[in-house]
């Protein structure tokens, strides 16, 4: 519902979008159903947030939607043959006007969602647990605070908040519930509608990144220890530096990767970073990370007024929006090679030390996913049996007269032409994870030592450009 909208020009709260009535038709089309109920609900939301589409011109960003509604339509296809191509595309950013949907297809949150039908609402009816509820209820008002949706004080948007955290420690009531979850629902429900976003957020709690929000923060810990070792390769000047200083990377990177970058980067390099992050996994997050660090300590004269480790955290707490900007990051991101087997093979280098020095973990957190390729492939194969709606529809197969004395054999499923159709070799590509070299891009936006972007350069942190609080606190 956004065309050529100029975030420069808008402020947070300010209503700043037009939705042309043909783009609406368009959208209503092919939604229908449950999908009505989600357009009309993002469409009023677009007169509230400022969902930035950058300076796409409105045929573009149009022939873009309609190549997302088409794979929106027959989607287990799309990521069953065609993956490399849904990758590109979230590397190019989704369309405003399908961003959470699109997301919440990426997760495996429709699948979910579907499989426990009225769950939410059991969850969101449950009294829950005092404990939780009253940090939550505390945690409400800081929540993107320049955002009009949050910005009231039991308001529509604070009551869908608590509603989804709750309901998430009703649901993981071992886990329950953690300061840094709050940034990650809010950002959701700028998207979608409560229930789509709770199933989005136990997705990415779940499969994305698994016992971040667990007792003691080991999971994080651990990715901070392997976030280190990369920057190592990635900029020897960087790694030095910190390592020198004794900075130690759980206290730059703690809110970085719990809070997936929305209280770090400016909005559009938010949503950006989260269409890639949600499609690719994880390893976007170290990207951004390892981009961060090169790009603020990663040459002498960065570090001439870095002697210390309180100058150091400063320089990262106040990160030059150079570095940060929506083409430049996301740029760096797409060439900086590291692949899942990278993050993989450091992350059992990593364990195996924190063995030795701290002893097993105490919080035991399922192996993560790397993206939607693996949860959609790592699904049961009965999917349409745990009462899933098929995303592909067709219409029934009626036999005639002459094939009655067949009509008690089985159909096969939708998936299973495609199963018989792939040879030994190609099953075994197919459930090998690889990551191709980046592409050789013309970088419209080069290196900030050469070239500067003319942006004012001032600190992100708890500014309007990242909605945040500086109250917060993620330790």
């Amino acid at each position: 519902t956004v065309i050529g909208v100029n975030w420069n020009n808008t402020s947070p709260g300010t209503s700043c979008f037009s939705a042309p009535s043909e783009q609406k038709c368009l959208l209503s089309n092919f939604l229908g159903e449950d999908g009505g109920t989600l357009f009309d609900y993002s469409y009023q939301l677009c007169c509230v947030f400022p969902l930035r589409a950058e300076e796409i011109p409105s045929d573009v960003l149009r022939q873009r939607e309609l190549k997302w509604l088409e794979m929106l339509k027959s989607w287990d296809k799309w990521m069953a043959k065609k993956h490399k191509k849904v990758k590109e595309r979230c590397q190019k950013g989704i369309p405003p006007s399908l961003r959470g949907r699109a997301w919440l297809y990426l997760t495996g949150g429709k699948a979910k969602k579907e499989q426990n039908r009225s769950k939410f609402e059991e969850l969101k009816n449950h009294p829950g647990d005092p404990k939780w509820l009253d940090v939550i209820e505390r945690d409400l008002h800081r929540q993107f605070p320049f955002h009009e949706m949050f910005a009231s004080k039991g308001g529509l948007g604070q009551q869908d908040l608590l509603d989804v955290l709750k309901a998430y420690t009703v649901y993981r009531s071992e886990e329950g519930y953690c300061q840094a979850q709050a940034p990650i629902a809010a950002l959701l429900l700028m998207h979608m509608p409560a229930e789509d976003a709770f199933w989005t957020l136990v997705q990415i709690c779940e499969k994305y990144i698994p016992g971040y929000y667990s007792t003691g923060l080991e999971a994080i810990q651990l990715d901070g220890e392997i976030l280190f070792s990369m920057l190592r390769r990635v900029s020897p000047v960087a790694h030095r530096h910190l390592k020198k200083q004794n900075v130690e990377p759980v206290l730059y990177m703690t809110e970085w990767f719990m809070c997936a970058f929305c209280r770090t980067l400016p909005w559009a390099s938010v949503l950006r970073v989260w269409d890639m992050f949600l499609c690719e996994g994880v390893k976007i997050l170290f990207k951004v990370g390892l981009v961060l660090l090169k790009y603020s300590l990663g040459t002498q004269e960065k570090l001439k007024g870095c002697h210390g480790l309180y100058e150091t955290m400063e320089l990262l707490r106040s990160i030059n929006p150079q570095y940060t900007h929506e083409a430049f990051l996301v740029h760096e991101i797409m060439e900086l090679k590291i692949s899942e087997k990278d993050i993989e093979k450091e992350h059992q280098t990593q364990l195996h030390r924190w063995k030795e020095s701290h002893g097993d973990l105490r919080c035991k957190s399922p192996p993560r996913m790397h993206g939607a390729k693996a949860i959609i492939t790592a699904e049961p194969p009965n999917r349409l049996e745990l009462k899933q709606k098929p995303t592909i529809i067709v219409d029934p197969f009626l036999p005639n007269t002459a094939d009655q004395e067949n009509a008690d054999e089985p159909k096969k499923s939708l998936l299973e032409p495609e199963k018989a159709r792939g040879s030994r070799k190609t099953k075994k590509k197919n459930g090998h994870i690889s990551t191709l070299p980046p592409r050789e891009v013309f970088n419209p936006h080069p290196s900030p030592n050469g070239l500067s972007l003319g942006l004012k350069p001032e600190p992100t942190q708890g500014s309007k450009e990242s909605l945040a609080s500086n109250d917060d606190t993620y330790l």
